[in-house]
């Protein structure tokens, strides 16, 4: 794994500081690969070739490259972090977390095996470790604490909500427009000060052009009802995976609405519909998923 520090600019969509990361620090493999990096040459070459089958989608044969590279050569931390990218794809948490583990025991002084497993706590379930592994990374990156939503959440669902409200406010100084913050402010200044006072402390956000992200930003500040929200999920016609998506974030946050109204049967029933009937390839979905499976007390 490189040691070089990787940063995110901007969040564009939930993930992206994840994505972001991963992507480049592949690639600054493949340059390191390239300039010559110590690796014998045989391990080097199914590395290679296991992040080539990574990009395409061929998944299964990537693991099996990366299988026999780490036989070969049992301590190099690449090979675990870039199979544990190819199993969390192939939604093998478990085995993606045993990888991420031995990366960070095997380069405890970058953070990238940090970011990483953190993610795979949460998806898990294991929401206490995740955030101490998103502390971890800005421990050691203190820069990048602002752009960290992903340790928001975690925050939230660990019940440290003082933490996750301090966590978005500082995520709004370099993401201004991104309704979702502002939601999941609210939802643990809800949990700590109660409802009226989270709707008064709402931070102002303007310029979210995602649907329904307006109208859920209105839903909680007390303007619109949740047949809003949903009308405008359904608007728009041609594109199934974008309408699928839209109707995902109407049914989540509509059921985090009523979960920061202590109305728990609503929060239920929209909460496992996001999950269970409009899946996304994103981390939003994963935190729908989780949150489902808590109520359902898996």
């Amino acid at each position: 794994m490189s040691n070089a520090m990787i940063r995110s600019t901007k969040r564009s969509q939930p993930g992206t500081l994840h994505h972001a990361l991963r992507g480049l620090c592949l690639a600054a493999l493949l340059v390191g690969l390239v300039a010559g990096s110590g690796i014998a040459q045989e391990v080097n070459d199914l590395l290679y070739y296991a992040v080539t089958a990574r990009r395409e989608g061929r998944y299964d044969e990537g693991a099996k490259l990366l299988d026999l590279a780490i036989k070969k050569e049992p301590t190099n931390p690449t090979l675990y972090y870039v199979r544990a990218t190819i199993l969390e794809l192939q939604r093998k948490f478990a085995s993606a977390l045993a990888d991420l583990d031995e990366t960070v025991l095997l380069t405890p002084e970058t953070w990238e095996g940090y970011q990483s497993r953190g993610m795979v706590q949460f998806k898990l379930g294991n929401v206490k470790k995740s955030v101490a592994d998103f502390d971890k990374v800005i421990e050691m990156e203190p820069e990048t604490a602002a752009r960290h939503w992903q340790r928001g959440i975690s925050c939230y669902y660990a019940g440290q909500f003082e933490e996750g409200r301090k966590q978005f406010e500082l995520h709004q100084t370099v993401n201004s427009s991104d309704v979702e913050n502002g939601v999941w402010h609210f939802l643990c200044v809800a949990k700590t000060e109660g409802f009226d006072t989270a709707r008064a402390a709402m931070i102002d956000i303007s310029g979210d052009a995602r649907v329904p992200m307006a109208q859920v930003y209105e839903l909680f500040r007390g303007k619109v009802k949740p047949e809003a929200v949903f009308a405008a999920a359904e608007s728009g016609s041609g594109d199934e995976a974008k309408k699928s998506n839209q109707l995902f974030n109407a049914h989540l946050y509509v059921g985090l609405y009523y979960e920061a109204q202590s109305d728990a049967a609503n929060a239920r029933k929209h909460i496992t519909i996001a999950a269970r009937d409009y899946p996304q390839k994103h981390y939003m979905w994963e935190v729908a998923r989780v949150h489902a499976e808590r109520l359902a007390g898996r």
